[in-house]
């Protein structure tokens, strides 16, 4: 009801201020064209102030409410403001020190009308277009309005004010655009007046100055009748705009005022609600406060066993990660003193067969006490008739007041001060081998829940020390076994190093046959070669027989040099040599690659006597350790190859090669375990095997292996090889030449198309008739055609391990078709089923890939005779 009252009020209001503008309208157009200074300058006055009035009234709302619109409107009404200040300064008359005034009549005058009629209108709109965009602060906003109302100061004290009647007999051309101005203005505030309640009051002030501006259009003077007209619209308007503001901060405070009457009757009603639930509430504490009082002493007895437990379960935890007894017991003791706490503890062991206790662990703090009870670690006390007797009975006993006892043990503490003592029992299933000693300084100190934690803590600890006992034991077992375990997981690795190498052998054999029989071929029939091919082709032959003598032993790498292993005396020195030129990609090339430079040292002795080896495995072992050596050396350095003869006195003399470094050296833990097989500090690029390899091939030549390192000094690693005492003559490295079978029909079997392609070239080269066939099936296939068209075959040469149709039942094919037709087996398992004694049968000769062609033509010379004829059959 009060806001319709004041709404009603409000527009009665508005409502008075335009009916006194249109009778003050008619009025003065009734009474014809006449001049009004006085009322000018009176109207002028008041337009100027309720301007800077409503100014400042946008202003304090803006800031109030934190409505950029308003500071806007602000900002436009204080620009009118001025310029109507302007204007009243140009039209009243002035005298005494204000008189120069009067000076700058003609000269502001013309300007002072016209921009005040334009500027609000377009602060107007432009306020309140930056609002809806917010494109504009305040500060560019001011400045745009002073822009504005310069250049319109400018502008019209250029044009003329007057002129003669024109079109529509208008004599102010220079407010024509006012009107329109102001209609857009009263148009779109009206449109926005859902939006915010001043635009309403907005479009009623533009209405009625749009009025007084239509009437100032055919003013001819400053203060004739039309202006006079458009004088009482300005003041009109802001006059509505003014009382529309001053009704809203009216109506604003007095719901501000309702709702703080509301606000009060509410609090009052609150605080009544309030006074009867806390009556409530505190006749309800009282009832609680017994509870809370009963319930805190259970929850001060739960707390106190959590903390035990929680006690029972860090020392528990703490002695689980121990292994030895002396720790063990420093754990609880320690324990015991500063978390339960007590003033005095110890652990003691019982002599069943002396019947004493010895006092095994004594706490830190509880040290200077037992020095003056005579109870230090390793201290014996008698058990008689007192506490300890009925502990070793595996019973817990509680003394509240020891001072009360008569019987030795007591007594002893007791003059130290201590009163309460708790003796546990450590009992492991019906044995007591020891007991817990806890005593503390006031009479009846210790508590059940104590005593039942020291019991439960006794058992823990009589349990992790049985254990560590247990572990004690077993450890010296261990360390016995230790070296033969080390031993048998060795031959194990090895052993499963066999397996896997056995299954790559025959692929790295197939692929090493072509090269081989081609660097053979090529050898034995190209007598043009240069020197310097026929060294390089010397040179592959000599890297595929290693290759291939590698692959052969992989599986057996560690195991003692068997009795067939064949031993030639061979110079180490020219050895060296070779190793370092095969090495030199490794130590120099591929460094410089990386900008680093690895210097080789040649120290080789001379002379220096033959020794018998294995050529081929010395080599490999060479080339390790230089690899090795290289990988020691990322930043550069020194490489070393030594050699010299150690005199053995009254024993055999030694030769030793010696590969050293300069480089990052091994610490004593890696320089111990380098030799185990798998054991590697390279992590990927490493595969743990170099080093064993090299420890293998010693072994088999009864060497030995020194290793020399430390950290940041470099690594010199040690072959020592035992000279023969009655050294033989070097043999010739050439066997006779084997006797060269006559021209043969031969048919190839095999599931590698090079390997089989590279065979067929080197026996056709041989001068046989050569027919192959890819696979087992296709072998067995072949030679039935064959033998249905009258075509023997001499014999047959035949791979293993091929898919679906393996060597076996091609053989056994061939055997069953032809019984005479020798089959001669080529394979890369060959030494490997000779050494155990597994030749597959319907077999007559078996040869290891990569073939060699002398053992080939002897093959050929068994099987089929020399002339051709079928000769005695032998397994090779």
């Amino acid at each position: 009801m009060g806001t319709a009252t004041r709404s009603v009020s409000s527009s009665f209001s508005v409502v008075g201020v335009l009916i006194a503008f249109g009778v003050g309208s008619a009025l003065l157009l009734t009474t014809g064209r006449r001049n009004y200074p006085e009322l000018h300058t009176i109207l002028d006055t008041g337009i100027t102030l309720i301007s800077g009035l409503v100014a400042l009234l946008f202003w304090d709302m803006g800031a109030r409410v934190q409505q950029p619109l308003y500071k806007r409107l602000a900002i436009a009404f204080g620009t009118a403001f001025v310029l109507e200040f302007l204007h009243v300064l140009v039209i009243v008359e002035w005298s005494g020190g204000l008189a120069f005034i009067m000076e700058l009549r003609e000269f502001l005058r013309p300007a002072t009308w016209p921009p005040a009629a334009h500027i609000l209108a377009i602060g107007i709109l432009a306020a309140i277009w930056s609002s809806r965009r917010d494109r504009v602060g305040i500060p560019a906003f001011t400045l745009f309005m002073t822009m504005v109302a310069v250049l319109l100061v400018v502008i019209f004290q250029r044009l003329p004010p007057y002129s003669p009647p024109g079109l529509l007999g208008i004599t102010r051309p220079v407010l024509i655009l006012a009107p329109p101005l102001w209609l857009v203005t009263c148009i779109l505030c009206w449109r926005l007046r859902r939006t915010d309640r001043i635009f309403r009051p907005l479009a009623l002030m533009g209405a009625v100055v749009l009025l007084g501006h239509f009437a100032m259009l055919y003013s001819q003077a400053p203060h004739d009748t039309e202006a006079m007209v458009a004088h009482l619209g300005k003041i009109s308007g802001r006059l509505v705009l003014l009382l529309a503001m001053m009704q809203m901060a009216s109506s604003d405070m007095l719901e501000r005022m309702r709702a703080e009457a509301e606000l009060a009757r509410l609090n009052e009603g609150l605080e009544q609600r309030v006074e009867e639930r806390t009556t409530q509430l505190a006749s309800t504490n009282l009832a609680l406060e017994s509870e809370i009082l009963v319930r805190r002493h259970a929850e001060q007895k739960t707390q106190a066993q959590l903390a035990r437990l929680s006690l029972l379960h860090q020392i528990t935890r703490a002695i689980g990660e121990r292994q030895d007894l002396k720790s063990i017991f420093q754990v609880v003791i320690r324990s015991l003193e500063d978390q339960l706490p007590v003033d005095f503890a110890c652990l003691c062991f019982h002599d069943p067969v002396d019947h004493v206790m010895t006092v095994e662990c004594v706490g830190l703090k509880s040290g200077a006490l037992a020095l003056e009870l005579a109870m230090p670690e390793r201290a014996r006390i008698d058990i008689d008739e007192n506490g300890l007797s009925r502990c070793m009975l595996g019973q817990l006993v509680y003394e509240p007041d020891i001072a009360r006892s008569s019987f030795p043990f007591p007594m002893r503490l007791a003059r130290g001060g201590l009163r309460a003592m708790v003796l546990a029992p450590l009992q492991v299933e019906s044995r007591v081998f020891g007991a817990l000693v806890a005593v503390r300084k006031d009479e009846g100190s210790f508590s059940s829940g104590e005593c039942e934690f020291l019991r439960q803590l006794s058992e823990h600890v009589a349990l992790a020390a049985h254990q560590a006992q247990l572990h004690g034991a077993l450890q010296q077992a261990y360390e016995d076994l230790r070296q033969t375990q080390q031993a048998v997981m060795q031959q194990e690795r090895l052993r499963a190093l066999g397996q896997m190498a056995s299954g790559i052998a025959h692929d790295i054999n197939n692929a090493l046959s072509p090269v081989s029989l081609y660097t053979q071929s090529l050898l034995e029939a190209e007598p043009n070669l240069s020197a310097r091919t026929r060294d390089y082709l010397e040179t592959i032959q000599r890297s595929v027989e290693d290759v291939a003598h590698t692959v052969t032993r992989m599986r057996e790498f560690y195991r003692q040099r068997e009795p067939q292993l064949t031993l030639r005396p061979v110079q180490l020195n020219e050895l060296v040599r070779q190793v370092a030129d095969l090495t030199r990609a490794r130590w120099s090339d591929m460094p410089q690659l990386r900008g680093t430079v690895i210097t080789l040292r040649n120290e080789l002795a001379e002379p220096l006597p033959a020794v018998s080896c294995v050529e081929s495995e010395i080599r490999e072992a060479l080339i390790n350790l230089i690899f090795n050596a290289v990988d020691a050396l990322p930043s550069g350095g020194t490489l070393t190859l030594r050699t010299r003869l150690l005199s053995g006195g009254g024993s055999q003399d030694q030769v030793r090669v010696e590969v050293g470094d300069d480089g990052v050296g091994m610490n004593e833990e890696t320089r111990r375990r380098c030799l185990e097989p798998f054991f590697t500090t390279k992590g990927e690029r490493g595969t743990g095997l170099g080093l064993a390899m090299v420890y293998g091939v010693a072994r088999r030549h009864n060497a030995d292996v020194e290793v020399d390192s430390a950290v940041g000094r470099g690594t010199i690693v040690s072959l020592n090889f035992p000279v023969p005492e009655a050294p033989s003559a070097t043999p010739s490295q050439d066997r006779p030449e084997t006797a060269r079978p006559a021209r043969l029909r031969l048919l190839l079997v095999d599931d590698d198309p090079l390997l089989l392609r590279s065979l067929c070239n080197t026996l056709e080269t041989e001068g046989h008739v050569v027919v192959t066939a890819n696979g087992g099936a296709a072998g067995i296939a072949a030679f039935h055609a064959a033998s249905e068209r009258g075509e023997a075959f001499a014999a047959v040469v035949t791979d293993l391990g091929m898919p679906n149709v393996d060597g076996r039942k091609v053989a056994s094919a061939i055997k069953n078709a032809s019984p005479a037709t020798p089959v001669i087996m080529l394979t890369g398992w060959g030494k490997r089923l000779t050494s155990e004694d597994d030749i597959p049968a319907h077999v007559d000769y078996l040869l290891s890939k990569p073939p060699k062609l002398r053992e080939l033509r002897e093959a050929l010379v068994r099987c089929c005779g020399p002339d051709g004829a079928s000769g005695p059959m032998a397994a090779g």
